[in-house]
């Protein structure tokens, strides 16, 4: 009863003139930035947060969120009519859509990625209102030590889960941990890694390391590149309506997507690529059509699609409850509370509710936004895949650069966006996963603080790590999601030298 009062508040919030211009600006750059192959809504927040530390907090975080939900939707668009997926997450989408779109059915193909995606999106909205606060009475009991067990396992799974090898997604936590040390040690007062740099002591600047790594790393890693083949846009013929056939087909793939997309993005290993490709083998098996798949089934573009969604719905409960990032898009999210001072989890709850309540009731209304924009205004998506990729990221090394200017006036702070900007170029060129640095950044100096606080109300016993049940379970669950990936690959290696 208490999430409906909370709900009714945060929608009496959502509501608010300036709330529902923060959502649809949100939702309107996040469908552009989804529908443009290789700019997805992690680098577009990471673009913003340096132009946005002055405006209110509660529209920034739900103009951020609005552009997280139009990322997943605007990225199904490419997917299905290039045959690029703008995000990721819409990979398992191009491969049925862009058939569809080559058979003339391209229409009812946006139109149940676009129906599925808000079905979806719904259903886990409201998963994430009444699952959340169940989450946050159980983490207000946490210790120190129970918290410092969390970052753990929320830096294992980030660095496994992001990229392909684990080695290199552990050597890019490293680095976010190594910036998170710079600048003045909060226990002793001493100054640390600034190599006599007094626009150091504060430290490394999120903002500054996100639009670095994703916005100008990704400028230069698309200009290094050359074009091998001309990207071939399928025109929308037809009707863009579903037949009543295709709805019938439709209804089921969108209830499973949902079911998989949720509890698999509210995990700390989550993520949207899981459940949308888990989502479409289930299609495949469940189909009447089975003769259908891989010439262009509308089951596997309804189900995926409705996975990619309510796994973004889903990203958002550890990232409230805990201040978990499960996806780069989170992590830049992370990035956003904490450049306004605000730090998510059970504390966010109690001490501004009216910003966190305001936000899950928004997306909501997101939801609907993108529906309504979606349909009509295809043609409008469509047209932006004619910009020419020079002009789009030399405007993004520009706004990337004034951004940050702008927030931190000072040559030291240009210096170290070229350094991060060319850091992540090599990352990219070297394939070392983005994201775990920037999450090594923001949660690293929390660990340390917590793994400092445990050990002095012990006097300096380390077994008060292990001391409870909670954090005992969690680094248990670290330690195994540590070793996994390697003991599964040596398993691999082992199988292939007995075939």
């Amino acid at each position: 009863m208490d999430a409906f009062v909370s709900l009714a508040h945060g929608l009496s919030i959502a509501i608010q003139p300036m709330s529902l211009l923060f959502a649809l600006i949100g939702v309107l750059l996040g469908t552009a930035v989804g529908v443009l192959p290789g700019i997805g809504p992690a680098l577009t927040v990471a673009l913003l947060l340096p132009v946005t530390y002055k405006l209110d907090p509660g529209g920034s975080l739900i103009m951020f969120a609005g552009i997280y939900y139009g990322g997943m939707y605007g990225g199904s668009t490419t997917a299905i009519l290039i045959n690029t997926p703008g995000e990721s997450a819409s990979m398992a989408t191009a491969l049925e859509g862009n058939k569809m779109a080559k058979a003339g059915r391209g229409g009812p193909a946006l139109a149940t990625s676009a129906i599925g995606s808000f079905v979806a999106g719904t259903l886990a909205t409201l998963g994430l209102a009444f699952l959340a606060p169940y989450l946050v009475e159980f983490a207000v009991q946490f210790g120190p030590e129970d918290y410092f067990a969390l970052m753990c396992v929320a830096f294992v799974t980030v660095s496994a889960t992001f990229g392909a090898s684990p080695v290199r997604g552990l050597t890019s936590l490293f680095i976010g941990l190594l910036l998170g040390l710079v600048g003045i040690d909060l226990l002793t007062g001493q100054a640390r890694l600034t190599f006599g740099v007094p626009e150091l002591l504060d430290g490394v600047e999120i903002t500054t390391l996100a639009v670095g790594l994703f916005a100008v790393g990704e400028a230069l890693y698309v200009a290094s590149r050359r074009h091998i083949e001309e990207e071939k846009l399928e025109p929308v013929r037809g009707s863009l309506w579903m037949t009543k056939e295709d709805w019938k087909r439709s209804w089921k793939p969108w209830l499973r997507g949902f079911a998989f997309g949720f509890p698999i993005g509210a995990l700390p290993a989550g993520g949207a690529e899981i459940p949308t490709f888990l989502s479409y083998s289930a299609e495949k098996k469940l189909t009447k059509y089975p003769e259908e798949f891989g010439k262009g089934a509308i089951e596997g573009v309804a189900g995926p699609e409705a996975a990619n969604n309510a796994s973004a719905a889903g990203t958002l409960v550890p990232l409230l409850t805990l201040g978990l990032p499960t996806s780069a898009t989170a992590a830049m999210m992370l990035a956003g509370f904490q450049q306004y001072g605000l730090n998510p989890g059970p504390l966010l709850f109690a001490e501004r509710p009216d910003l966190v309540w305001g936000l899950i009731a928004s997306l909501f209304i997101a939801n609907i936004m993108l529906l309504v924009l979606n349909l009509p205004l295809v043609g409008l998506w469509v047209r932006l895949l004619a910009i020419p990729q020079p002009w789009l990221y030399a405007g993004i090394l520009v706004f990337a650069t004034m951004g940050t200017i702008a927030a931190n006036p000072s040559v030291v702070e240009l210096g170290m966006l070229t350094t991060f900007g060319v850091m992540g170029y090599l990352m990219r060129r070297y394939d070392f996963p983005i994201a775990p640095v920037v999450v090594g950044l923001i949660l690293g100096p929390v660990a340390e603080s917590q793994f400092r606080r445990a050990l002095s109300i012990s006097l300096g016993d380390p077994l008060v790590l292990v001391q409870s049940p909670i954090s005992a379970t969690l680094l248990g669950i670290a330690l195994i999601a540590l070793v996994a990936p390697f003991v599964m690959r040596g398993l691999n290696r082992f199988q292939a030298v007995e075939d």
